[in-house]
């Protein structure tokens, strides 16, 4: 009885609880939005706190801030054009709904749970909401439902096209842009009013993901998805057919492509803006949510040396301008005798033979025709449009006018570009992407270009070779014409640098010569298969990417007829310089937030990727690393990159002596001695003498540098070549980095399974009296050590004979031993004049087995341990 009279109080209790609650709830978020009311005005933002970037040693690079690079424009002021293209491609009932979409909601709910693309649930208004009231970095249920919360406000407090204005000023479009005016400037060049179609639908795709769509990064899946958009614009009636195909012919067919990722970051204050770009590219991939990078407060702690860095730039200056000062002195002789000679004959057989292609004044007049547009038409022209305000003009003449003076430029240009790593860590020390960075030279060359390497590449297969055990550090192949056949039986004949050959050759010193033809036998006898996976492991280029990189079983393949990055080449050489143990570039060490915790830690995840890969992270064997750390010393002491490393190399160059010697000597700061500082590495010309490469690496650093054209066709000349030219610059700022750096070996000891004999640099044989000065430590793999005499020089005597076969006994019995050459070899008969005790006699033999003898180290045997 009296629990039934008690229920309709409780009933009566917990409405009025509820009511009060909800009440509640609802007062405090109509008062949120109240006070957010009485202080915003979407026409002025706060200033966002820039992100950070700073040095390895802490000081600051640049600063990256959204600010800078937003442009308030009114909603009458955009073409309808582009309102179109956003509404075809991000909401189409923008101007029916409330705020939100049940339809929307519930497809991107069902895409959740089913793990589908089903297209996203949010409409302008809530896209526009969560940028302003959000956090759109978290991805959460809780974060949609205030999003929506606050889509409901905007939607009661501001008219349509209000919010439409909002969205095109605040939103972002990717490269650093918030806002259409500065997006189209960024994108384009020009102003919004000027957007066409395509141009649209390019800046509309950028709303879901700008890094996935960046058209300069991916041109293929920005073109599919500008597609699918003006389709819809056709379909919806905004546009014909015939102006969205147009549209998007114009586009692509001015488009340009060296341009890759650039970002709009012209004005600011940047002590490395090639370095600070690649770190702001690498961000971009790992930040959520476009705002934090522009206004997240973020220090980003990288790996960069701002010491090295500017004088990396210094060097790359003077000798990408000595470069092209040679390359244009060469192609004006060229020029001048080639129109002085052969043009008028070559007129005459036009006109007698009726030969039009022969006719070559055409290309004299183009060459003049550019420069006179270049000298007096384009600033005039440029300053036309400034002055009247005739952005037209300078859009469809003065810019088309440019990108045709720039296709010229890339094929008549010498670029270059360099990368230092550190070979313990893998941090990136230095990074020069190309000339000079602005708004038309924004590709950093030194990771997104794909390059021939040329004979860089060859140490790479050199290693598979040492390990095959075919092939030694004295083995002899023959440097003389060859014909080697492919695989339809047609004959391929490769050429020496300069067509010289050597004969019988040892293979260190073709490897330090950087021979063609010794280099094919070995890529010939060792497989193309074992060379293609040698070369893409140290490269760290994926499986999936051989073919496109054309890493084919071809002869040509054995020359760097591939497409590498510098940034890869990089990794080889660092990895063998690191003992075989593979090194990953790195750029950034940490993220921190405004508050100073860590919230991003590249090196740390570096580390633990590596970890996880176990013994697949040691790509070739320390033996092996130490061999070709050993073999490519060479290069330096005595072949190509000899002239690079000493000082007179760089006062030819540029008529400035700036030191005497050897480029690797130094001082130690502690005990005032002098040392040479181990260097090693290799250069390369690719065919044709299109790029110029070197690659080299000291206990400490790995450096790469890289000189050629941006469109291939054009030749250095003999005279600009790896040695003479990238050698150069190497010695250079490998001299910078390491002034001040104590003396340091690759490895302490000799590792465990390399033994070391000396050996004739003729004939690969043991060392002879008779060898004279014909003598080169060489290193081996145990059991791969040459087991006869120098046959080279026949004057052997039987002492030799004796020392080399107790050598070849020892190491077969496990014992490490040499004998100097010209060591007497005799006969110790004294115990027989012994007359001992048992008792002495173990007393004797107890003191040898006791006491240190000064060859401990030459009787240790390796086989036992």
């Amino acid at each position: 009885m009296n629990k039934r009279k008690i229920w309709p109080y409780a009933v009566i209790f917990l409405s009025f609880f509820n009511a009060l609650l909800i009440g509640s709830m609802l007062g405090l978020a109509l008062s949120a939005t109240k006070n957010i009311e009485n202080i915003e005005n979407f026409t002025e933002f706060e200033t966002a706190l820039p992100t950070r970037i700073t040095d390895i040693n802490g000081e600051l690079i640049t600063e990256f801030s959204s600010d800078e690079k937003r442009e308030i424009i009114a909603l009458d002021d955009l073409p309808q054009l582009m309102k179109d293209a956003l509404i075809t491609r991000e909401d189409h009932i923008f101007y029916e709904h409330p705020g939100f979409s049940t339809k929307a909601l519930f497809r991107a709910v069902f895409g959740v749970l089913t793990r589908s693309s089903l297209g996203g649930g949010s409409t302008l208004t809530q896209q526009i909401a969560g940028t302003l009231y959000c956090d759109r970095t978290e991805i959460s249920a809780k974060r949609k439902l205030k999003e929506l919360w606050w889509a409901i406000q905007m939607e009661r407090r501001f008219s349509k096209n209000e919010i439409m204005e909002l969205y095109m000023n605040k939103i972002y479009f990717g490269g650093g842009t918030y806002g259409v005016n500065a997006a189209c400037k960024y994108y384009f060049g020009h102003g919004p009013m000027e957007i066409t179609p395509a141009e649209a639908a390019i800046l509309v795709i950028q709303l879901s993901n700008p890094v996935y769509y960046n058209p300069f990064e991916h041109p293929n899946r920005a073109q599919q998805r500008q597609i699918s958009v003006l389709n819809a614009m056709v379909e919806e009636g905004y546009i014909t057919k015939q102006e969205s195909e147009d549209s998007f012919e114009e586009y692509w067919g001015s488009f340009d492509y060296t341009r890759t990722s650039t970002s709009a970051y012209d004005m600011r204050t940047d002590e490395a803006p090639w370095f600070s770009e690649y770190v702001r590219r690498e961000l971009s991939g790992m930040l959520y949510g476009s705002n934090d990078l522009y206004s997240g407060g973020f220090v980003v702690n990288t790996t960069l040396n701002l010491s090295h860095q500017r004088e990396a730039e210094k060097i790359m200056h003077e000798y990408i301008n000595y470069a092209n000062d040679r390359y244009r002195d060469s192609m004006a002789v060229k020029d001048r005798d080639a129109f002085k000679k052969y043009t008028p004959f070559s007129e005459l057989c036009m006109l007698v033979f009726n030969l039009p292609d022969l006719h070559v004044n055409d290309q004299r007049a183009k060459n003049t025709v550019i420069k006179k547009y270049r000298t007096d038409i384009n600033p005039i022209i440029d300053l036309v449009a400034l002055m009247n305000g005739m952005e037209s003009l300078k859009t469809n003449i003065v810019t088309k006018g440019n990108a045709l003076i720039r296709e010229n430029d890339e094929k008549t240009t010498i670029e270059g570009t360099m990368i230092s790593v550190q070979n313990s860590t893998g941090y990136i020390n230095a990074l020069v992407g190309g000339s000079k960075y602005d708004q038309q030279n924004q590709f950093i060359r030194a990771v997104q270009a794909k390059l021939q390497p040329g004979s860089t590449i060859k140490p790479l297969y050199y290693s598979a070779a040492i390990d095959s055990r075919q092939y030694t550090w004295s083995t002899i192949v023959s440097d003389t014409p060859v014909v080697f056949h492919k695989e339809d039986g047609s004959p391929y004949i490769p050429q020496d640098f300069k067509g010289v050959w050597e004969g019988d050759v040892e293979i260190w010193y073709a490897l330090a010569h950087s021979m063609n033809v010794p280099s094919l036998k070995v890529l010939d006898s060792i497989g193309f298969s074992a060379a293609i996976s040698r070369t893409s492991a140290l490269y760290g280029i994926p499986q999936k990417e051989l073919d496109e990189r054309n890493f084919e079983p071809v002869y040509p393949f054995g020359l760097g007829v591939c497409s590498v990055r510098p940034i890869e080449v990089a990794k080889a050489f660092s990895t063998i310089a690191n003992n075989g143990y593979e090194v990953v570039p790195i750029a950034i060490r940490t993220v921190e937030d405004q508050n100073g915790n860590i919230i991003l830690n590249p090196e740390k995840d570096a580390k633990i990727a590596l970890k996880a890969k176990g013994s697949a992270a040691q790509v070739i064997s320390h033996q092996t690393a130490f061999i070709m750390q050993e073999m490519l010393k060479q290069t330096v002491d005595s072949g190509t990159l000899r002239f690079g490393s000493d000082w007179e190399s760089t006062a030819y160059c540029l008529n400035e002596r700036r030191g005497k010697g050897n480029k690797f000597r130094f001082t130690d700061s502690q005990t005032g001695q002098t040392f040479l500082m181990p260097a090693a590495g290799k250069t390369g010309t690719t065919q044709n003498w299109a790029d110029a490469w070197t690659v080299g690496f000291t206990p400490y650093y790995t450096s790469v540098f890289w000189f050629g054209f941006d469109r291939p066709g054009q030749s250095l000349g003999l005279r600009l070549t790896g040695s003479t030219l990238a050698g150069v610059a190497w010695g250079d700022f490998m001299n910078y980095i390491h002034e001040g750096l104590r003396w340091k070996a690759f490895n302490n000891d000799i590792p465990e399974g390399v033994v070391k004999y000396d050996v004739c640099t003729k004939s690969g044989g043991l060392i002879t009296p008779e060898c004279g000065d014909h003598k080169i430590t060489a290193y081996y793999l145990a059991g791969t050590e040459p087991g006869e005499l120098c046959t080279y020089h026949t004057n052997n005597t039987a002492n030799m004979i004796g020392i080399t076969r107790l050598q070849i006994e020892g190491m077969q019995a496990g014992y490490q031993f040499q004998f100097e050459a010209g060591e007497e070899l005799g006969y110790d008969i004294d115990f027989l004049n012994y007359d001992l005790t048992s008792a002495e006699r173990a007393s004797s033999y107890e003191g040898d087995l006791s006491e240190e003898s000064e060859d401990a180290d030459l009787m240790y045997n390796w086989l036992l341990q």
